[in-house]
């Protein structure tokens, strides 16, 4: 993401996840106000690798009836143990595990730089197996969620510490840098002399009643991370589309989710489709399309096509929220890739017909996240 656009969208509650790994580093007694993490595109079930190369004298299972056990809505396992589904989201692969929980490490922050490290004692967690890990960056142990659920991070971090239920998480579009989850609540200063306080745009998330995990019990509905859009607009300009997709069907089918799986924001064929030609007609007649390169359909020469703060002069693409006064915008910045010296695609990828969710906003979303649950 550009630093020098920042469209700042506040939600009610949230799931994104990024890899942790358990650790017995100890803390004298302090009460941070907000802890910090580097953020990494991944989203799945909170789980670590216990099969391999995990030894902990901290680690606990949580046993049958435990008060753990009924936190996680998880059911019994063996061995006297509760059980959860942990899933990797990059190869689609779910199992089962047992719960368990360990002390974890991580720094405080002031908002702008790291502090003293501090101990979250039992910590929960899902025990998966080895296999888990395939697809995933090396050296990774396992996978944290920031769901809505009692167990999710946001939930343990605020009862550990007495924080707000609030954290802020910005995505870099650098493979130099990662990008930063905050827990709690600060004046983010995410660049410098840069505080996101100012100009933010507000939108509840709404819940999808059918689970979207690839594994999961029934009557589970979905912890991830769904939006209300109504319309989508190119250059300002409304584009028709069947917007009966827009929402979420009984079944758990339709409506807009953020994930940090997808490094590119996916829609159903017909928006597909509908937005590629609106977005085309509005660019510049001097600026040639190219042959495609997967897994973008719509690709053009960028030696045309100029570039301002916001990226490349492009057609802005507007996601209209829960009014016409509600909206994300994505400008060049945001909603182009490079594939090569002179080749600039919309990144934006056919995700076929009738897909589990509709619109899938991907890592080129714009600005950063601030999160209430």
């Amino acid at each position: 993401m550009a630093s020098s656009s920042f469209h700042c969208l506040l939600f009610c509650s949230s799931l994104f996840h990024f890899f942790v790994v358990p650790s017995l580093a100890k803390t004298a007694s302090f009460r941070p106000k907000a802890l910090v993490l580097p953020s990494i595109l991944v989203v799945g079930t909170f789980g670590v690798d216990c099969e391999k190369d995990y030894i902990s004298s901290t680690y606990k299972p949580a046993r049958c009836n435990s008060a753990q056990c009924s936190l996680s809505n998880s059911q019994p396992g063996c061995n006297n143990t509760c059980a959860l589904s942990p899933g990797n989201t990059i190869t689609r692969t779910s199992t089962s595990g047992d719960l368990g929980q360990d002390t974890v490490s991580l720094q405080s922050t002031d908002g702008s730089n790291p502090g003293r490290l501090v101990s979250v004692p039992n910590l929960l967690f899902t025990c998966g197996p080895t296999f888990l890990l395939e697809g995933l960056a090396s050296g990774v142990k396992g996978m944290a969620g920031l769901g809505r659920d009692k167990i999710g991070l946001p939930s343990q971090f605020a009862s550990a510490f007495s924080l707000p239920r609030k954290f802020a998480i910005c995505l870099s579009s650098s493979s130099k840098s990662s990008g930063v989850v905050i827990f709690g609540d600060m004046p983010y200063t995410l660049f410098p002399n840069i505080k996101v306080s100012k100009s933010l745009t507000f939108t509840p998330l709404i819940i999808n009643p059918v689970s979207t995990a690839g594994a999961y019990f029934q009557g589970e509905p979905s912890v991830g991370y769904f939006i209300n859009v109504k319309s989508i607009k190119v250059y300002g300009k409304v584009v028709a589309l069947n917007t009966s997709l827009l929402a979420i069907d009984n079944e758990g089918y339709g409506g807009t989710n953020i994930s940090t799986v997808n490094p590119y924001t996916v829609l159903e064929t017909s928006i597909y489709n509908a937005v590629v030609n609106a977005f085309v007609k509005e660019v510049a007649y001097k600026t040639p399309r190219v042959k495609a390169v997967a897994p973008f359909g719509t690709c053009f020469s960028s030696k045309n096509i100029g570039v301002t703060r916001v990226g490349h002069s492009v057609p802005s693409i507007d996601l209209v929220l829960q009014s016409e006064s509600v909206y994300w915008t994505m400008f060049g910045a945001n909603s182009m890739v490079y594939v090569s010296n002179d080749v600039l695609c919309l990144g934006f990828a056919d995700g076929g017909e009738r897909p589990r969710t509709s619109i899938v906003i991907g890592g080129n979303l714009p600005g950063i996240m601030i999160v209430y649950q």
